[in-house]
């Protein structure tokens, strides 16, 4: 039985990670034992040499940004672009999501309001709702977030599936079965808090009450219920099935 790929492109941070544990943590702590997810930093090896093999690849959030154009993120990109050609699923979180529409073309950049940390409401879009993946999701159901950059503009054959008042591109699609989400469904109350009492500062110099965010933090079990359904989903369509090589985008 393939493996579930996880494409870890950094760490969070140390105060959180010493009560928490990292990015990958997260994701296997609600993946199914049956996925037998294994973790590649790509940031350190780079990703692996061919896309063969794996049953489908998840890629994680990151304090890099995208548009810093780092070799291994660059890499990753390419990396990407055949893993979707190939038909391989793929989830981009975060990073993730922002790293899969650079590399199908999109435009990822600074968001104008700043920092967007806390637990918001994301809606699906008419596409969204008839999605395989997002499909299952009530039209609106809250999700936590932290992010600087967004991604400003889709690549030209994304499908969008989600936004929030916030985030006009919660969430996309490319081909049959890539997708990327702007918010967390690893994350739980706990990290989500975490990340908004780490960045209390940053939040304040932008003219943001952390307090009150923290205050509207909840869980957020519906978004998390994605990292389940995909490793089920990924394992479904990839049994049995043969690598067939590059294709052209």
């Amino acid at each position: 039985m393939a493996s579930l790929l996880i494409l870890k492109t950094g760490c969070t941070y140390p105060v959180i990670s010493q009560t928490f544990g990292d990015f990958e943590h997260w994701f296997v702590r609600h993946l199914d034992a049956d996925s037998r997810p294994v973790v590649r930093d790509v940031t350190r090896e780079g990703p692996p040499e061919s896309v063969a093999g794996w049953s489908g690849v998840v890629i994680t959030g990151s304090p890099a940004m995208v548009t810093e154009g780092l070799p291994w993120s660059e890499q990753t990109a390419s990396w990407l672009r055949e893993a979707v050609d190939n038909d391989v699923p793929v989830l981009g979180v975060c990073y993730g999501h922002q790293l899969l529409a650079h590399a199908f073309g999109g435009r990822v950049g600074f968001r104008d309001e700043g920092r967007e940390s806390g637990t918001f409401p994301v809606t699906l879009t008419e596409e969204g709702k008839q999605d395989r993946l997002l499909g299952q999701l009530p039209e609106t159901f809250p999700a936590h977030l932290t992010h600087a950059q967004s991604v400003l503009a889709l690549p030209p054959q994304a499908i969008l599936l989600a936004h929030s008042d916030g985030e006009p591109h919660q969430a996309f699609r490319i081909g049959r079965q890539a997708w990327g989400v702007q918010f967390h469904p690893e994350f739980d109350h706990r990290i989500m808090t975490g990340y908004l009492e780490t960045q209390a500062r940053d939040l304040e110099r932008e003219g943001q009450d952390p307090g009150s965010l923290i205050a509207k933090v909840q869980e957020t079990a519906q978004a998390t219920s994605l990292l389940a359904r995909f490793a089920r989903y990924a394992s479904g369509q990839n049994a049995g099935r043969p690598y067939t090589g590059s294709t052209s985008r």
